[in-house]
């Protein structure tokens, strides 16, 4: 690619290449290359049993052959409703394997959610997790779809039989308490029935989708993206590439240990922990729920400690968590090496104190749904990253800066405007949606662009920073004010742990509006919403200033830890009536 201004910033890490030779093969063949030179290597690592790259190889083959039977081909969309179990990895290769396109399912969606994901996939068949909720709530869920069959997957099948059997006496491992037997398989019986021998299928892989991801939906109805095998081996690759630490705290292929502690289902998660430790043979630790324990977050410290977690992506709400954890201090975390976030804007003060008490360095980077998802990252060094920026666009990646009204203007650098991005790990659209695909795309300079709509700019030394979401943004007196940055600034707080912003119109004037923040306090701490708004006076221009604060208890968020400011607003705007 050519040099762009973030190439000769004098900040583009040393050892990374600006242009990548990708490879244009199957999603799953990383998988096999692993399983043939490192074998024996641990990949998933939960309740003291290990899985490793052969198990997992021949378990996704099985599954393959499954799903061949059940005349399951090319293209047919299979759903996965789990949460990060050993059984993830298997049955999401293991469909790519058959030909099939994974449909990826959030375990916390209700029957109604459920449902629409897949009949707006067209899924014919769904992997659901053996629980006394979540299983009768699949059955629920697949009606009046085009589901023929789902598979039962038991916590049991992964733990010793000595465990399984106390678990079911004591009714520890979760169970439904009944089955459709017209449509049900369950796990155990395609390991113990199937030969462990996948379908030959021909894949184009710049072409031939892998992944319908469905957005978050924080701003409207989910749309579901699909990403091709290129996309995804391309962001794996690229992911990889950037990933250079310095000594001594450089990588080392075969011997990290990941955090699974992001949900699976989400492309973050999915592809930048589940996925791309496959590229390295390194091994996860597999996570159900990162806020399990009392207090909550005491069993995802106590599992980084006990299995030595090198590499830990996370949002901020969960690194919040671990940096204010009462208990913080019992847990031995100097294992980390690097953690990495994304998904919603780091506070640069909550990196900081996150560092303070954990040890490993923190970066913050930034990608979407829609993009694989990276396509942003700091230098992983201390000496080059900048605290509250997302960094440059890794390699292969174009970034450009767009007028917000139309898309189609680009920008002078400084200038603020909405973020474009072009590069491999694009996707190639919304499935079935080709009027919202055509209207988030853009053409410069014979790239196609996807506009992100997230608004900010791009620096002198090539580095971007975020200033919110396009929808997000607050129209006072005919200035924008950004709840990220008025966010930040709160965070600033000593006795506030998390905040959340937004705008609400004026009672004499509805076309203007005002900053009203919402505050959740630190453990122990008391604070008036007068005295915080005193507080930020002193630190913010008029316009951004909060004219209310509301302390409160928690925040809503989506199930990877973005504040659904959309959510506080309808909510504010409910209770005026």
């Amino acid at each position: 690619m050519e040099e762009m201004l973030w190439h000769k910033g004098g900040k583009w890490p040393g050892k990374v290449k600006r242009d990548l030779d990708l490879p244009e093969e199957p999603l799953f063949a990383m998988l096999d290359r692993t399983a043939d030179q490192y074998g024996d290597k641990i990949y998933t690592m939960w309740a003291g049993n290990n899985q490793t790259y052969t198990q997992v190889r021949e378990s996704a083959n099985r599954i393959a052959n499954f799903l061949a039977s059940k005349g399951i081909k090319k293209g047919d969309r299979v759903a996965i409703f789990l949460p990060n179990m050993p059984h993830y990895p298997p049955v999401f290769f293991g469909v790519l394997k058959a030909g099939g396109i994974a449909v990826t399912c959030n375990p916390s969606y209700t029957v109604g959610e459920l449902n629409f994901q897949l009949k707006d996939s067209g899924a014919v068949a769904v992997f659901c997790f053996d629980h006394p909720k979540y299983t009768p709530l699949t059955y629920e869920a697949v009606k009046g779809t085009d589901v023929k069959t789902v598979v039962v997957c038991s916590a049991a099948e992964f733990l010793s039989k000595m465990k399984a059997v106390i678990g079911g006496l004591l009714g520890k491992v979760p169970k439904s308490p009944s089955y459709d037997d017209d449509i049900t398989i369950f796990y155990k019986d395609i390991m113990a029935s199937y030969e462990p021998k996948a379908p030959e299928v021909s894949t184009n892989p710049k072409e031939d989708t892998a992944l319908i991801l469905y957005t978050g939906g924080t701003t409207g109805t989910p749309k579901g993206a699909e990403l091709t095998h290129y996309n995804l081996t391309s962001n794996v690759e690229q992911m990889h590439e950037w990933a250079q630490l310095e000594p001594p705290n450089n990588l080392v292929e075969g011997d990290e240990v990941y955090v699974g502690a992001l949900p699976w289902y989400h492309s973050y998660g999915l592809t930048l922990t589940m996925i791309t430790c496959v590229r390295q043979a390194n091994s996860v630790i597999c996570i159900p729920d990162p806020r399990a324990g009392k207090p909550p977050m005491t069993d995802l410290l106590a599992s980084i400690a006990k299995d030595k977690g090198t590499i830990l992506h996370c949002v901020p709400a969960l690194y919040a968590g671990i940096a204010n954890h009462s208990k913080v201090k019992d847990f031995d975390l100097s294992s980390l090496k690097v953690c990495a976030s994304g998904a919603a804007p780091l506070a640069p003060e909550l990196a900081k104190l996150f560092e303070s008490v954990a040890g490993g360095t923190l970066f913050e980077g930034y990608g979407l749904t829609e993009t694989s998802p990276l396509t942003h990252g700091n230098p992983p060094s201390r000496s080059t990253r900048k605290f509250g920026s997302i960094g440059m666009p890794i390699s292969n990646t174009y970034a450009t800066i767009v007028d917000i009204e139309t898309g189609s203007k680009e920008l002078a650098q400084g200038e603020v405007g909405e973020i474009a991005l072009s590069g491999p790990q694009v996707m190639k659209g919304y499935y079935n949606k080709p009027k919202e695909t055509a209207a988030v795309f853009r053409e410069f300079g014979g790239k196609r662009y996807f506009l992100t709509g997230d608004i900010g700019h791009m620096d002198e030394e090539g580095f971007f920073a975020i200033s919110d979401r396009k929808k997000d943004m607050i129209i006072v007196g005919g200035l924008k004010a950004y709840p990220r940055e008025v966010e930040d600034t709160l965070y600033e707080h000593p006795k506030i742990k998390m905040a959340g912003v937004i705008g609400l119109p004026r009672e004499d004037d509805p076309t203007n509006e005002y900053v009203k923040a919402y505050v959740v306090l630190k453990d122990g701490e008391t604070a008036t919403p007068e005295e915080i708004v005193a507080w930020a006076k002193e630190r913010l221009a008029g316009y951004k200033r909060p004219r209310e604060v509301t302390i409160v208890d928690s925040l809503p968020m989506t199930a990877v830890g973005k504040i659904l400011r959309r959510q506080l607003r309808a909510e504010e705007l409910r209770k005026r009536g």
